[in-house]
This record gives structure tokens, C-alpha cells and sequence, in this order.
């Protein structure tokens, strides 16, 4: 589905057809797009016309990918104890829970709304893959917005990214951050907690376990 939303969408703002799709798994949609162009030799180089191009092509894969929500939800599924663990962190005292994604905001919601979990996040303060800004960096902008929208600081040590890749951890010391690190992706809790994640989980389904590392890694304790 999304790779059928990229292939309409590459055309509509390059002029050109998308016969290469670059690798897309922990990457953000800005970056995709701008390899797309590089594969598909789409010259847009000159005089920063691919950065001009980046926000009209997230608005016509946003409207590629709406127009195939019933696919979504027909062909897509929540990770096993993904709606518990995000519904048991929201009632937290004092937490304030959101996306950092490679996708856009628009089509995160699309997505989180698709199996129900839109209310249980705050979108506004989030980070995003339409904007050009690595992940890390992105985890700096979300702690800005939050404390913006709040009226309250949110430090290094009372933030923690939940996420499945070495790459995600990575991001996380980046952007001063605790990482929590759950193996239901493509990374094996070994390669997580080499990374240097400072809490693994094998999967989502212990919501009371989830909470109590947060709960730990905010009083800044590895497990």
C-alpha cells in the first residue's frame, strides 16, 4: 500500500515516473524522497527546487494514502499488546505521550487513527519525517514543543523514546534522551542492548513492565 501511495504520489510533483524505490524501513519520508529523486534521476538539484518539492509531494502522498485507508485497515495490524501499552501509558501521572516517526504528521494520524490510537496521543507536539531534521534533532524540537504547549520543562532525564532499531538508540543519546528499546522489529534484544539501549523489552505485551521502566529510566536508573 505504501509503496503504491509513493509510486502516485513520486510522478504527480517530479514529472517523472518512480521505477526505483529506495530503501525505506526506519527512514523518514524526506529522506525516501530525496533519494527517489537521485534513483529516478529526477534533476531537481539546481537552486534548491527538491527542497521546494518536499512539501508538495507530502501533501499528494498524504492523499495517496487516504484515499487507501480501507487497504490500511484491511492489511495492517497492531503489534501484539501495541494498544494496551499505549492506552496504560497515557493515564500516567504527569507524562505527556507522542509520535517521533518517519512519517508525516498527517499521515501518522491517518495511520494511529486506523486502529484507534489517535486520542491517545498528542500530535502537536511531535516530530516528524516531512521535516528536514534528523531523528535525533527531532527529539530535541518534540521536547521544545511540549514544553512550549505545556508551560513546563521537559528535561533530558524525564524523557524517554520507545522505539525498535539500533538506529533509534542512536537517536535517542542524540538527542538526550533514555531509550527504550523493544525487540518486535527487525533488531534481536542482543543488537538493541549492544546499541546501547538502556532498558529491552522482548515485545509490548507487559504494559506494567513497560511503565515501570519508564518509571525507572525517568529517575534515570538503567535496567
Amino acid at each position: 500500500m505504501t509503496r503504491a501511495a509513493y509510486a502516485e504520489a513520486f510522478p504527480a510533483v517530479t514529472g517523472r515516473p518512480l521505477i526505483k524505490l529506495p530503501q525505506m524501513a526506519g527512514r523518514s519520508e524526506s529522506e525516501i524522497f530525496f533519494d527517489a529523486l537521485a534513483l529516478n534521476a529526477a534533476d531537481v538539484s539546481a537552486g534548491g527546487e527538491a527542497e521546494r518539492l518536499l512539501e508538495p509531494f507530502g501533501a499528494e502522498l498524504a492523499a495517496a494514502l487516504a484515499a487507501r485507508r480501507d487497504d490500511l485497515v484491511r492489511d495492517g495490524h497492531l503489534l501484539p499488546g501495541a494498544a494496551e501499552a499505549v492506552a496504560t501509558v497515557a493515564r500516567l501521572d504527569g507524562v505527556v505521550q507522542t509520535v517521533l516517526t518517519g512519517s508525516s504528521r498527517p499521515n501518522a494520524v491517518l495511520k494511529l487513527r486506523a486502529f484507534g490510537l489517535d486520542g491517545l496521543l498528542d500530535f502537536e507536539i511531535g516530530g516528524y519525517g516531512s521535516e528536514a531534521y534528523p531523528k535525533g534533532t527531532l527529539i530535541r524540537v518534540a521536547r521544545e514543543r511540549a514544553s512550549d504547549k505545556h508551560g513546563v520543562p521537559f528535561g533530558e532525564e524525564a524523557t524517554v523514546y520507545v522505539a525498535d532499531s539500533p538506529r533509534d538508540v542512536d537517536a535517542a543519546r542524540i538527542g538526550g534522551a533514555r531509550s527504550l528499546a523493544v525487540a518486535s522489529g527487525r533488531a534481536s534484544a542482543a543488537k538493541l542492548r549492544d546499541a546501547g539501549a538502556d532498558a529491552v523489552l522482548p515485545d509490548l505485551t507487559d504494559a506494567a513492565g513497560l511503565t515501570a521502566l519508564i518509571a525507572c529510566l525517568t529517575e534515570s536508573r538503567a535496567w
